[in-house]
């Protein structure tokens, strides 16, 4: 029974500094982001929007669903969802005011999940990467709906007589007071905090637990062969395991390793591998039931293949750049 709490006590004194400094961490990251929220910065940096519509060949409106979609993914597909229905899009264009949706929805993000709450999990330099190859990941993207418009829209996907059918004035003036703004701020990130560090929590002693009772390598060393091939360590197999189902929790896992284990390279490219395989879980947890709420089951099943399929695409083609052993 000595041993034991001798070994809880060990435990909990590696456990506890560790997830103090990243609680003390997420907290101020995702404080500070909501107030930048709700105080419209995310909609400055979206403001770009209008430039990409006209060379895909899509009206100056359409920028104004995919500016909303950086404060809100929901109100910037159901806009696009109005202009479908109203006839202003066909189906192709549709799809392509999707696509290029993807950095501006990338964006809300990075103000409230990957720069307050990932960036301290990983550290400076591992975080700062992922989150820059994520972001370029949703900008070449973004890139790829424009040309496709430029290449395979016309005048004849595009109704512009349904205009006087549609809402397109985006979302309602936020008539909030700063002191309001704030309180709200802080209420988002108390939630958030509830949510996110009882997890921590929880994966960060498994992991160090696990680090300090058995050999990771020879528990990983039946993986060898999928990680030699890749240059991996036989450490990143739980990482990506867990942050297919988790991505907070992977991104713990990968926290928790022995120093030297990853370099930034192989660290980034087993999130993304992890992002990659996790899209089976995304799918069925959120894409299939937000898409088909928004645009029935026959237009949801293209929109998500089409997102899955470019991200596959720019994912892998990424983390072969990140692997390539040329540099």
């Amino acid at each position: 029974m000595q041993s034991v709490a001798a070994d809880l006590s060990v435990l909990l004194a590696d456990v506890v500094p560790r997830l103090a400094r990243i609680t003390a961490f997420i907290a101020g990251g995702v404080f500070v982001a909501n107030v930048a929220v709700a105080f419209g910065l995310v909609r400055y940096v979206a403001g770009i929007a209008g430039w990409l519509t006209r060379p895909a060949n899509l009206p100056d409106e359409v920028g104004t669903a995919i500016l909303t979609t950086a404060a809100s993914t929901t109100a910037g597909y159901a806009t696009l969802a109005e202009y479908r229905e109203s006839g202003l899009l066909d189906d192709r264009a549709t799809l392509v005011a999707v696509v290029i949706n993807t950095f501006f929805g990338f964006v809300q993000h990075v103000f409230t999940y990957y720069v307050p709450v990932l960036i301290p999990i990983l550290g400076a330099t591992t975080g700062a990467v992922y989150v820059g190859a994520r972001a370029g990941i949703a900008l070449l993207i973004t890139v790829t709906g424009v040309l496709a418009g430029g290449l395979l829209l016309s005048e004849a996907n595009v109704d512009r007589s349904a205009l006087a059918d549609v809402d397109a004035t985006g979302p309602e003036t936020d008539d909030r007071t700063d002191r309001e703004r704030v309180r709200d701020a802080a209420e988002k990130s108390w939630g958030t905090l509830r949510r996110i560090v009882p997890r921590l929590a929880v994966v960060y002693t498994l992991v160090i637990w696990l680090v300090t009772t058995y050999d990771v390598a020879a528990l990983t060393s039946v993986a060898e062969p999928i990680t030699s091939v890749l240059g991996l360590p036989g450490e990143a197999v739980p990482v990506i395991a867990v942050f297919t189902l988790d991505t907070t929790a992977g991104a713990a896992t990968l926290a928790g390793a022995e120093v030297g284990t990853f370099t930034t390279r192989t660290a980034v490219a087993s999130l993304l591998i992890g992002s990659i395989l996790s899209f089976a879980v995304s799918t069925f947890r959120r894409s299939i039931p937000f898409q088909y709420g928004i645009w029935g089951a026959s237009f949801g099943t293209k929109v998500i293949v089409v997102n899955t399929a470019l991200k596959l695409v720019f994912i892998s083609a990424t983390v072969a750049l990140l692997l390539a052993p040329v540099w």
